[in-house]
């Protein structure tokens, strides 16, 4: 849900959020048949009612003109998004290994961060040669991008130090101002699961 979380605020569009903290809030979506396959997120908007996060995404990113100014600009978009969503997911996945694969998965992260993906996209700013990641217009594929730096520095906080122009773009798009006051104290942005909120999970979903 972050990655939602993350477009709506980019957009500078309020939210108000739901949690699942019982079997019986989830079991009740799953009887109003509000939950298509069976998963969270769900997202109410537009008098729809939507899971998949990527889709969701998709959908936000087209509704509040996140999306590219024509069909090339929007797969690249799309790939470059994509390509981010995979960093994150794997560090989302390793919450959920026990502590001694926890520590080794995240280690993972960080170097393939470092080799694999910080480099392209490095490149594909010194390619691009203007302030966003695809044409000169913000979009989803620049929001998906701060995120996943901002949660492989939590990981490791120099892990920056040899890409000097993701370095300038993430002062620059953190410095947006809808960007800037979701990442205030207080905002809506939260932090990494942590043993709670798995718990609260497994206890919710009998996982």
């Amino acid at each position: 849900m972050e990655s939602i979380h993350w477009l709506l605020a980019a957009a500078g569009v309020e939210f108000e959020e739901e949690f699942l903290e019982t079997r019986e809030q989830y079991e009740k979506l799953q009887k109003d048949g509000h939950l298509l396959f069976g998963q969270v997120p769900l997202v109410e908007i537009d008098g729809m009612v939507l899971t998949q996060t990527r889709a969701i995404l998709s959908y936000l990113a087209a509704k509040y003109n996140l999306r590219g100014k024509d069909l090339k600009e929007a797969v690249r978009i799309d790939m470059y998004a994509d390509g981010t969503l995979d960093l994150m997911m794997m560090i989302a996945q390793a919450v959920f290994k026990p502590p001694e694969e926890k520590e080794e998965d995240l280690a993972l992260v960080v170097q393939k961060a470092k080799t694999r993906y910080f480099p392209v996209f490095e490149k594909i700013l010194k390619d691009h040669g203007e302030d966003f990641l695809v044409g000169n217009t913000f979009s989803w594929a620049d929001i998906q991008l701060l995120e996943a730096i901002l949660m492989v520095e939590e990981l490791n906080a120099s892990v920056l130090s040899d890409f000097p122009l993701l370095k300038a773009f993430k002062t620059r798009i953190s410095n947006m101002p809808t960007i800037k006051k979701f990442l205030q104290p207080g905002r809506q942005r939260q932090p990494p699961p942590d043993g709670r909120y798995v718990e609260v999970v497994r206890n919710v979903l009998q996982l």
